[in-house]
């Protein structure tokens, strides 16, 4: 399991610096970003208009709120939950609970299909990705669903990561475009710095966590 996970972890950092490939898988962690923004406008009262996902690993989540802190809450919410989801499957890795990832994943590609995302592109790697997970399933292939099932929560993990660190990077050389931190600073006042840096340590917190969930 140990020499597994690790192996993964390397195939997703490398993957994900792939220029076309590369950023098709990373695109299951900005739809799990992206939804963390839809359920969090959902809970607080809020609504979920639509979610657009595109090539170059971008998400834009349209919401409506009732209140300011609906508003803050449903923009602090996905980075944060990206790096919990990604600290939830190595938990359940360690578990062994391989059947519970699937329904995981099952469920967020189909909640997203049928209720959010309406973008062509967004439509096309939902359709697409959840195809090959399909058809992994139908392999019956046990080995090679475990191994898969551990990859994908390496990418979720290294791009919750890496994600994390470019939107506290942004926060200091262009503050005004760093998407999230961005939108909390004009809401609060508090420097987008501030709020970036706040996304990078939790994200590194939760896979110290996860690293040790499973080691």
């Amino acid at each position: 399991m140990k020499t597994q996970i690790i192996i993964s972890l390397i195939v997703a950092l490398l993957l994900t610096q792939m220029p076309i490939i590369g950023k098709y898988f990373a695109m299951i962690n900005t739809m799990v970003h992206e939804t963390g923004h839809s359920l969090m406008a959902l809970v607080t009262g809020g609504e979920v208009r639509n979610i657009s996902l595109f090539p170059n690993t971008s998400g834009v989540t349209m919401t409506g709120h009732t209140s300011w802190f609906s508003h803050v809450l449903t923009s602090l919410s996905g980075y944060i939950f990206a790096s919990w989801f990604a600290f939830f499957l190595f938990y359940l890795l360690s578990k062994g609970k391989y059947t519970w990832i699937v329904f995981l994943l099952m469920g967020l590609l189909s909640i997203n299909l049928l209720f959010w995302v309406r973008n062509l592109y967004g439509v096309f790697w939902i359709v697409t990705f959840g195809a090959l997970f399909i058809w992994l399933l139908r392999s019956g292939h046990q080995t090679l669903i475990i191994y898969s099932l551990t990859f994908i929560a390496a990418l979720v993990l290294v791009e919750s990561v890496i994600s994390a660190f470019h939107i506290m990077w942004l926060s200091v050389i262009a503050p005004g475009q760093a998407g999230d931190a961005a939108n909390l600073a004009r809401a609060t006042k508090i420097p987008s710095l501030v709020w970036g840096t706040g996304f990078f340590l939790q994200a590194f917190y939760f896979a110290i966590q996860a690293w040790k969930r499973v080691f």
